[in-house]
């Protein structure tokens, strides 16, 4: 095992916040610090995505270390995910899921810069960008498209699983997918997975 990933939490209440350091404090690949430690994952802990709390959030990204966030949110509406995603959250999770196992399995799929969000978040998702409520396509994106292999892929890494875990779901090499993926963020010129994952959905390509 190596060293355990630095994770501090954010949260306006401080009796939430207890509850939440002390829910990661039994996970030994886990060390709890603070913001000023220059942790590698910060989990924000809200009550809505409004505004003020995605301003918040590229706020923590923007910190000298780059920190990636969990957002755990009271309420999770697909267009607050989206607004999320784009600013860079790397997981989103329910409040009233947010229990051990899954802030430990996000935390820490967040410091592998894997993208994770409740499966029925995702399908929520889909349909909203079926539906056009996400709204047109930025200039990177117009007149794009995904082929079918891309697709698939995508949206096993929006639904938080790892590379090895999507190459024996597709019958593929983790060569390929890890290729993919990259291909994908070259071609549109994104960030990461994160980025690539909010982007499709946003625009309607998954």
């Amino acid at each position: 095992m190596g060293e355990p990933v630095l994770v501090s939490v954010v949260a306006l209440d401080p009796v939430l916040e207890a509850g939440i350091r002390s829910t990661l404090s039994a996970c030994p690949e886990i060390a709890l610090t603070t913001a000023a430690d220059e942790p590698r994952v910060v989990v924000m802990t809200v009550d809505q995505v409004s505004p003020s709390e995605v301003d918040a959030l590229r706020s923590v990204r923007a910190a000298p270390s780059q920190p990636e966030v969990v957002l755990v949110a009271s309420r999770l509406a697909p267009g607050d995910a989206l607004h999320a995603l784009a600013a860079g959250a790397r997981g989103l999770l329910r409040r009233c899921e947010a229990d051990a196992a899954r802030l430990t399995r996000a935390a820490l799929a967040a410091a592998r810069g894997d993208c994770t969000l409740p499966p029925d978040l995702l399908d929520q998702l889909l349909r909203h960008a079926e539906t056009g409520g996400a709204g047109g396509a930025s200039p990177a994106w117009a007149g794009a498209s995904l082929d079918d292999r891309e697709r698939s892929v995508l949206r096993l890494v929006a639904d938080g699983h790892e590379t090895n875990e999507i190459a024996r779901r597709l019958c593929y090499s983790p060569r390929t997918v890890t290729s993919v993926v990259h291909d994908i963020t070259r071609r549109f010129r994104l960030r990461n997975r994160a980025h690539a994952v909010a982007y499709a959905l946003r625009t309607g390509l998954l």
